[in-house]
């Protein structure tokens, strides 16, 4: 099984492009819709915020974990999108994003003023969570026949010996335990906390997957070390938009320091560098290791020396299948 966390953002990328190299018969996700993955294949952008990457291989059994907070009207919106009826389940302990929450959200001044959050309203469903108030899946009559138990189909799928991908959402550094806190989300986005939110143990685990981008990207306030001006920034080409928000990232240079605690945290087993395109322009669009420049892959063994952990896919363009494998 493999579980992918990151360091925002491009993990709809990699998750995708392991779902068609792997063909799992099942992929799960977890987080919320704060969280927006992009996938690109086939001439088309996807931006997700609930369906796994995984959607792109059509074998893929696809679920949302128990852990998870559910808005029906995104919900609905990606499965009519998508056309995953039928093919896309939601755990029936998975909990609701009302209205209200997005209100209040929106409204409090402390989560839109001081955090600045995305105003999903992800931060009041899971409080309501926690009071034991909120409305689950199960709950909701539209929703009720798309319920299932994730947790036990997942664990079912690993005793017959198939291989399962659960796609984490968020950066390691929005965790509300071991993030840059009070400028985190309302949930741990660590591997033990993805994890849970499956229903699935640690050994069960044969590889986690570190995606990092060559250069740092964050959203919204909080501490960002070696944060570039938005014109070096954009002189670099370093300027992004966030899937969910449409808000202007801010931009650093890449850091070992804060991968290689991302990675001991997470027990990374191998690390997905994404962007090394924008970066080391000349590698753009390279299949193969000899496309890479001696520069692009002198920062390839620098990453692997002071992370400590083996680096197996370098992402050299924003489609699913602009990737150079390693190993």
């Amino acid at each position: 099984m493999r579980e992918s966390g990151d360091r925002p953002p491009q993990e709809g990328k990699v998750a995708s492009y392991l779902a068609l190299k792997d063909r799992p018969k099942m992929s799960v996700r977890t987080g919320s819709v704060n969280a927006g993955h992009t996938v690109i294949h086939g001439g088309r952008t996807y931006k997700l915020r609930l369906t796994p990457s995984a959607f792109i291989s059509p074998d893929t059994q696809l679920r949302v974990a128990a852990g998870a907070n559910i808005d029906p009207t995104v919900l609905r919106s990606e499965i009519e999108s998508l056309n995953l009826s039928g093919r896309l389940k939601v755990d029936a302990m998975a909990s609701i994003i009302e209205e209200r929450h997005i209100a209040e959200d929106r409204k409090d001044p402390h989560l839109a003023g001081l955090v600045g959050t995305t105003g999903s309203g992800v931060g009041p469903a899971i409080a309501d969570r926690v009071l034991r108030r909120a409305r689950l899946a199960r709950d909701i009559e539209e929703l009720r026949p798309m319920t299932t138990g994730v947790s036990e189909e997942v664990n079912s799928a690993l005793d017959e010996g198939a291989t399962v991908h659960i796609e984490g959402s968020q950066g390691f550094y929005l965790s509300l335990y071991h993030g840059t806190y009070p400028f985190v989300t309302g949930r741990d986005t660590s591997t033990a906390a993805v994890l849970s939110e499956v229903g699935v143990g640690p050994k069960r685990v044969s590889e986690v997957v570190l995606v990092l981008k060559s250069y740092m990207t964050r959203v919204g306030k909080g501490p960002m070390p070696g944060e570039l001006d938005s014109d070096e920034a954009a002189s670099r080409g370093w300027l992004e938009t966030a899937t969910v928000t449409g808000r202007q990232r801010r931009a650093a240079p890449f850091d070992s320091k804060l991968a290689k605690t991302a990675a001991v945290v997470n027990g990374a087993t191998s690390l997905a560098l994404t962007k090394v395109d924008v970066v080391f322009p000349e590698c753009s669009m390279a299949s193969s290791i000899d496309g890479l420049s001696d520069e692009c892959l002198s920062f390839v063994r620098e990453v692997e020396r002071e992370v400590r952990v083996p680096v197996n896919c370098v992402g050299t363009g924003p489609r699913t299948e602009d990737m150079v494998v390693f190993r």
